[in-house]
């Protein structure tokens, strides 16, 4: 503000005692009131900052993926996007399997609170109820990975997990079922399989209801986390092993204990992922950041598919270039699943909820495929 000229005050008399005081009191007045008013726009310049900038909403959530895993790599492409999506208001911890808990114990950690959230699959959920299988690695009735999660947006689907997670088995739990993945191989083994009769008291690895299958098929199933299998092979424990996919099969070791890759099964022909969050810190986040985390789930869905395409028949040509043997799994192998499920499927249908939830399935595959 412009300097003001200062004025000359009038001299003490009797007469003007009173209008002096009161120009005094006046000046006074307006000095109080512009030192109040810049000390109050001060305190203000000095808040506002503190006012909007909040602390980050910090979730722990870590995967069952060994860190080198590509799961694990899209695991940490759903993190990227939540957090990107919510401008920094939501901080998303990756961890990889075993950070906190074991890969298997995923569930029961975030469900009691121990983590916020995880990545996994709902097949490593097979030992609370069977079930929860179907949710991962659903029977082959003629439909792929994407169907399976169309059946969960709009066949009833994300409904009966739901009900499986809460009222079931009393779980704390948010699932989302996202990401589809193509048929699996049959696996990883020290010699060609030919027929069915080769899976008679194989040492084999999978997980899910594809343990019920090959034990169906007469195979010796055993159930560990990814990042266990290859040194199981190595030290003979297994004869044979599946995980997934090319580009985790490579990177997890595989060609350096077995030279026999078989692809194509029914074991597990469809899957997809799963996103945990404990249900009471879900609830608890506002309404527009549960809404992100659901909408990150479906955008990272499709963004998985087609890094697949690329990154699996890329590392099935590496696979190919370390002198392993890529052969189909032959016809009469085929066969034997399809005719192994049948069995499987009669024999856990004796629960009703395992009844319920695959007349669904079928329902909609009948009706979609």
């Amino acid at each position: 503000p412009a300097e003001e000229t200062p004025q000359e005050e009038p001299p003490m008399t009797e007469t003007s005692g009173k209008s002096t005081d009161a120009h005094h009191d006046v000046r006074t007045s307006r000095r109080r009131f512009i030192a109040t008013a810049a000390a109050v726009a001060g305190a203000t310049a000095v808040a506002a900052p503190a006012v909007h900038a909040q602390a980050p909403i910090k979730l722990k959530f870590q995967s069952t993926w060994p860190n080198k895993d590509i799961f694990h790599e899209f695991a940490g492409d759903y993190v990227k996007r939540v957090n990107a999506m919510t401008g920094g208001r939501v901080e998303l911890e990756l961890l990889p399997a075993g950070s906190v808990v074991p890969a298997f114990q995923m569930a029961d950690a975030v469900s009691s609170g121990i983590l916020d959230g995880g990545h996994g699959v709902a097949a490593y959920w097979y030992g609370k109820n069977k079930a929860f299988s179907l949710f991962g690695t659903a029977p082959a009735f003629g439909w792929d990975a994407d169907e399976l999660l169309g059946w969960i947006r709009y066949g009833g689907g994300q409904e009966l997990y739901d009900d499986l997670v809460t009222n079931v088995l009393k779980l704390n739990l948010v699932g989302m079922l996202y990401g589809p993945m193509p048929t699996q191989p049959l696996g990883w083994f020290k010699k060609e399989i030919t027929s069915a009769d080769d899976f008679k008291g194989l040492k084999y690895r999978t997980v899910g209801l594809g343990a019920d299958l090959n034990k169906e098929l007469g195979a010796a199933v055993t159930i560990i986390a990814g990042g266990e299998i290859v040194p199981a092979i190595d030290r003979g424990l297994l004869d044979g092993a599946e995980f997934n996919n090319p580009s985790s099969d490579l990177v997890l070791g595989f060609p350096d204990v077995s030279k026999i890759y078989m692809i194509q099964s029914y074991h597990q022909a469809l899957e997809c992922f799963e996103i945990l969050f404990n249900k009471t810190k879900f609830q608890g986040l506002p309404q527009d950041v549960q809404a992100i985390l659901r909408s990150a789930a479906d955008a990272s869905s499709s963004d998985m598919m087609w890094k697949a395409q690329d990154r699996y028949s890329k590392d099935l040509e590496a696979i190919k270039a370390r002198g392993v043997k890529v052969l189909p799994t032959p016809k009469p192998m085929l066969e034997a699943q399809l005719a192994a499920w049948d069995k499987v499927i009669a024999n856990l249908s004796a629960d009703p909820f395992f009844k319920k939830v695959i007349d669904s399935q079928k329902a909609w595959a009948q009706r979609v495929v």
